[in-house]
């Protein structure tokens, strides 16, 4: 019932309060270059207590003690602490239970960069694959994942294993149904410049097709420098954390 006193209520024709920028956890910042450059999908629990235990066995006893496994291992670990400062301060001067809140967070920014990585080019990667002029048929929507892989004729050709012949009917009907398993040391053909692969030379334009270059730059230095013409007011993945030179574990990430 109404007692004759207006109702205070805001007004719809005012902004309301701005909210503040979050800032991010210095640790989620620079774990999630680690992922990018270094390794993107460690345990990184795991890596912390074995680097631990290995950087002991390295001082006792020497680097060439450890097997081939323990030194890859303890390479990363190495990168880490580089990469996060005063990381091996922090993890020997606090408890465990700080520990596992640093583990969180660094397994945090790796996991987010590929979660913001994949986002971003899922719509950006239908605009490199689409002739210039020229539209997909069918069409393939930018935010989905349905009607890509081996279901679409340009996805497909692009995804092809390298030593195939795309435009063998028994090939596309097997790859489309899965009766043809593509094993992980064969190449796609998008890896290779002009999506041509050499049978005689296998190395030849590995690593060196215009998409990977796209895909890269849109990572790394920003989404408009794939187009050549730089349009970020920001400062890219490489830029923010002084890259100077492209690392091998980048390219595969990439």
């Amino acid at each position: 019932m109404w007692n004759g006193t207006k109702r205070s209520r805001p007004s719809a024709l005012q902004l309301g309060p701005r909210k503040r920028p979050s800032v991010q956890d210095p640790l989620v910042h620079h774990s999630r270059h680690f992922g990018h450059v270094i390794h993107a999908f460690c345990n990184v629990q795991t890596l912390l207590t074995n680097g631990m235990t290995l950087m002991v066995e390295v001082e006792e006893r020497g680097p060439e003690t450890l097997t081939q496994e323990e030194r890859k291992e303890y390479s990363v670990f190495q990168e880490l602490l580089k990469i996060i400062p005063n990381l091996e301060d922090h993890i020997m001067s606090s408890s465990e239970q700080d520990v596992i809140a640093v583990v969180e967070l660094i397994q945090k920014g790796t996991s987010a960069a590929r979660s913001d990585d994949t986002k971003s080019m899922k719509a950006a990667i239908i605009d490199w694959i689409t002739p210039k002029g020229q539209a997909l048929i069918p069409h393939i929507p930018r935010n989905a994942k349905m009607g890509r892989g081996f279901h679409h004729e340009c996805t497909s050709a692009l995804l092809c294993p390298a030593g195939y012949e795309w435009a063998n009917l028994e090939t596309k009907a097997k790859l489309h149904s899965g009766q043809l398993q593509v094993a992980g040391d064969q190449w796609p053909l998008f890896l290779y410049a002009d999506y041509s692969y050499d049978v005689e030379d296998p190395w030849n334009g590995l690593l060196r097709s215009s998409l990977l270059v796209s895909a890269y730059r849109h990572i790394f230095t920003s989404p408009s420098s794939v187009d050549q013409v730089p349009k970020a007011t920001r400062s890219g993945n490489a830029r923010i954390h002084g890259m100077q030179m492209v690392t091998k574990a980048s390219i595969a990430y990439a």
